[in-house]
Parts: structure tokens; sequence; C-alpha cells
């Protein structure tokens, strides 16, 4: 394990391994550096890259000095970056996706963009997650009760069906979600105004000018797809990729995202 130090004094973990340009790795919700899905897309991409698998903060070893801002975790990647050699590839699945996007936009020294299913929604039909969702779970995480918090950011703000958290509970990850939860209200705030059914504005994209592409699978629910669509074409050097397996609601198909990745990068 390594350290860096984020601007507002936060200790940033992350691993390193493997040897080639570099390659930082954005987390979304429920997950961090040790989740297995994030080890095995490293693993697999250590064959061409000198890969950067971070804990975001309140994450596995990292800090969580408060209060939280998005400006923060922008920060954050910006500490990784500098310790990757002031430029990276940069991969973000999910809410790491809009960080990484957001961090983009923002102006940080990334080469290259890879975006994985950003779950903004952007069209008015699609299913869209309360505007008070943060509000509620960081409440429900002050109270003790992480268990409701993990539930109702996955059936309210994922879309989860109550029965598959029922499921999970019996199983060895619930652990590791509980632990997450006091994070998830993070990952409502980097959504917050961009999943309310209206199209992305335009300063979320047009300042984006490195090559960018951004994944999508066609099981995955339809709101995820058409945020993909729309932000592909959205961005001035956008790709989508659409694939079967590319979905990430269910486990990460490390091999054939890293394919994809070496494809792009």
């Amino acid at each position: 394990m390594h350290t860096t130090v984020s601007k507002d004094g936060t200790f940033i973990a992350y691993d390193r391994i493997g040897q080639g340009p570099a390659l930082i790795l954005v987390a979304g919700a429920f997950s961090y550096r040790k989740f297995p899905g994030q080890v095995h897309l490293a693993e697999q991409l250590a064959e061409r890259f000198t890969v950067f698998n971070y804990d975001r903060r309140g994450r596995g070893d990292s800090g969580d000095t408060g209060p939280y801002s998005v400006e923060k975790e922008i920060e954050d990647l910006q500490a990784i970056i500098d310790a990757a050699g002031g430029s990276a590839y940069v991969y973000g699945l999910s809410s790491g996706a809009v960080l990484a996007l957001r961090a983009a936009a923002r102006g940080l020294n990334i080469s290259k963009l890879a975006l994985h299913e950003p779950p903004f929604v952007v069209k008015p039909e699609d299913r869209r997650p309360p505007k008070d969702l943060g509000k509620r779970v960081n409440g429900l995480v002050a109270e003790g009760r992480r268990a409701e918090a993990v539930k109702v950011f996955m059936t309210e703000g994922m879309g989860a069906p109550s029965f598959v958290v029922t499921m999970l509970r019996w199983m060895p990850v619930w652990s590791q979600l509980m632990a997450l939860a006091h994070t998830l209200p993070y990952d409502a705030a980097l959504l917050d105004g961009y999943s309310e059914g209206k199209p992305l504005p335009t300063e979320l994209t047009n300042g984006v000018s490195m090559p960018a592409l951004v994944l999508e699978g066609p099981e995955s629910p339809a709101s995820l797809r058409h945020a993909a669509q729309a932000l592909a074409q959205a961005l001035p050097q956008g790709k989508l990729v659409s694939r079967k397996g590319l979905g990430h609601t269910k486990k990460l198909n490390a091999r054939m995202v890293a394919s994809e990745l070496m494809a792009f990068l």
C-alpha cells in the first residue's frame, strides 16, 4: 500500500501494480480498492499499464476529513495524478465515472478518459432517484441504521429489487457494504442535479477535450444506457462502445472491460 496527501491534508491510500503508462481506476458506490472486481480489473490491466487503484476518501485505508465536498474528491484524484507523474489515463465506473468526468471538466491533466455507465438520468421517462436521497441516507447513518441506509440507497437510488438486498444480507459481501454506508451520501452528492431526467449541462462536457470512451451494456437498465449514449454524443471526442457483458449492475466482467480499455488506450 502507498499513500499520498490531498490538498486538505487527507491521506489517500492506493496500490500500484504493473508497468507502462499510468492508468487510474476510480471506483463507484459500494466499492473500494480491495473489492474483488476492482482487484481483478487492476490485475488484468497491469499487463500493459502502471495501474493506480485507490481508495476514495472515507473508504478502505483512506482518510475522511470533513465536511465532504465534491471539490475535495476532485482534489483527491489530483493527488493520485500527481503521484502518477502529473498526468494519467483515468477509468471511472458508475459514480466513479461521474467523479472522473467532473474532474476532467475541472481541468485535471487526464490524457484519455474512460467512463463506464455513469448513472446520470437524462430522459424524463426513466426512473429517477429521490431528490433527498443523500440527506436521508446520511440521516440513517448518523442514527446508526447502516443496514437501512444501504437498503434505501440500493432500492430507491439504484433501483435494485428489495429481494436482492435481502439476499445480500446473507452473503459475505454484506459486511463490506455496511462498512461503506457512510460514503453513500458522497455518491449522491456527485450526481446532484444530474439525475433529474434532463439533458446534461454543456459545462459538464464541452471542456472535456481529450479522447473519451463511454462503455455500456445492452443488458443494463434503460436509464444507464440512455445516459451513456447521450454522454458519448455530447463529448467532443466521445466514442460509445455497447457490448453485451459490459453492464455493471451485476458482477463486473473485468476481462471484458480490460480488453476494451486496452483497445482504446
